[in-house]
């Protein structure tokens, strides 16, 4: 669609009431094609502000070299220290290119918005005839004048588009955040389970050569040294999973870190943080999930997006192609010629019928989205919730009760055995069944923050639930196997 800009008349002339109105609608033109121009922020204040009230974190957008060097000595000065959750998140927030990836979509959207909001260049034509002596010139300028008369709903559209573009860059920066918590809980975890694997091995290893000694002065018959061989390859064993586990879990945690070179040699706290004295009620979580939750505001959004565009299709149905403009013509042998002309395209073929059926069925979709979009969002929360109290329960168990019950029953076999009432393969049995009950606890404690980083996120988008089941198999010894 395009539109012909009027043209003027002789220098000096009054100006007839006609022109003075076209003069003004170009001045119109101008003033409303000079209106679109960029933010200050490119749209990036609400990330930052997203991640100053949901995380407590700062975001940089890295725009220059000098950004990249700033990032990269804040990046120094937390990997100074054993990068405790808090700081792993921090510098996953600064440092993670793909999230800086993400940020440029905020850049490429607002563009797409300026640009819908900036006239079209005006388009200038001229052609020139001759017969016999006769010479004809032909000029004409013109612009589109039906974007000229969308650019309000165009306009609206992009911004939409816009909010949409930046809900979803600050839901994959929450996204990345949770992620990242959740790898440095696996691994600190995967750590502590390296340290108490490798005492296992210790102890097996200790009975094993005793069973052996024994065996060979007669005191130890065959089906006990096999039991404790059994039990040292079977700790052996456990502990090259666990060593795997660990290095796995680490390079994980520095992907996300977006970490190379010396910079991945960072170190992990020895343990993990303690359980909290008691758990904060949540009645109206399912409530507060879905006022806050991103994904469902975005698919809100869309939806509301789609059906503007289907108000724009049906509006555009029978005229695709408006065009509108004003004609000039001189030749050597005739007066000049003014005047202007409209062209349309008739919908003999096309009346527009399937735009708007295609425009109708993507609105459609888009609300039954939304509706599923809630209703996962509902099922979600309860589910994240449910698990979180649950491996708070277990972790406290495990705390609480399990492991000291079994360091009371140490130190009872430890009296008894030095009142030679037991012997050292006893002691041994009570002290491998001591060291798997620590390692359990290790492993609630590490499904309770994992469920705390889920929950966490489905209150703001979709998570993704952590597996809870133990990587490492229980180590036995036969009859004197802990349970």
């Amino acid at each position: 669609m395009k539109a012909n800009a009027m043209t003027f008349g002789p220098a000096g002339a009054c100006p007839a009431p006609s022109r003075v109105r076209r003069l003004g609608w170009l001045a119109a033109i101008v003033v409303l094609g000079g209106c679109a121009s960029f933010s200050q922020d490119g749209g990036f204040g609400a990330v930052e502000q997203a991640a100053r009230d949901r995380l407590g974190k700062a975001v940089q957008w890295a725009r220059s070299p000098a950004d990249l060097d700033s990032i990269d000595r804040r990046v120094g000065e937390l990997l100074a220290a054993p990068l405790s959750v808090d700081d792993a998140v921090q510098v996953a927030l600064l440092n993670n290119r793909g999230l800086q990836a993400a940020f440029q979509e905020l850049g490429i959207t607002e563009a797409q918005v300026v640009q819908a909001g900036r006239l079209p260049n005006p388009g200038f034509s001229f052609s020139r005839l001759r017969r016999d002596d006769e010479i004809e010139r032909e000029r004409g300028l013109h612009v589109n004048l039906a974007r000229l008369l969308l650019m309000p709903m165009i306009g609206a559209l992009e911004a939409r588009r816009f909010e949409q573009v930046k809900g979803q860059v600050v839901l994959s920066m929450l996204t990345l955040a949770a992620d990242t918590r959740k790898a440095h809980v696996q691994a600190v975890a995967a750590q502590e389970t390296v340290r108490y694997m490798r005492q296992v091995q210790q102890a097996a290893q200790a009975s094993e050569e005793l069973a052996r000694r024994m065996a060979q002065v007669g005191n130890f018959n065959k089906l006990q040294r096999a039991r404790e061989q059994s039990f040292h390859a079977n700790a052996m064993l456990g502990l090259a999973r666990a060593e795997q586990m660990q290095r796995a879990t680490r390079e994980r945690l520095t992907r996300l870190l977006g970490l190379w070179g010396a910079q991945a040699q960072f170190s992990l706290p020895e343990r993990l943080s303690d359980l909290p004295a008691a758990l904060v009620e949540r009645p109206d979580v399912e409530r507060m999930a879905l006022a806050q939750r991103l994904d469902v505001q975005d698919a809100r959004l869309l939806a509301e997006q789609t059906a503007l565009n289907l108000g724009l299709t049906r509006r555009t149905r029978f005229i695709n192609v408006l065009e509108l403009g004003g004609v000039r013509n001189d030749s050597n042998e005739a007066p000049t010629q003014r005047g202007w002309e409209v062209s349309v395209e008739l919908p003999l073929f096309d009346w527009g019928d399937a735009r708007v059926a295609r425009a109708e069925a993507l609105y459609m979709r888009a609300v039954h989205r939304a509706a599923q979009t809630a209703i996962h969002a509902r099922s979600e929360i309860r589910e994240a919730y449910t698990a979180w109290r649950s491996a708070y329960d277990i972790a406290r168990h495990h705390q609480d009760d399990i492991v000291p019950l079994r360091q009371l029953i140490a130190q009872e076999n430890l009296l008894r055995y030095n009142g030679m009432l037991i012997g050292v393969f006893e002691l041994l049995a009570d002290a491998k069944a001591q060291i798997a009950s620590v390692h359990a606890a290790i492993e609630a404690k590490r499904d309770f923050w994992l469920a705390q980083a889920d929950l966490d996120m489905a209150m703001i988008g979709r998570p993704s639930p952590t597996p809870l089941a133990s990587p490492l198999a229980p180590v036995q010894s036969g009859a004197a196997a802990p349970h």
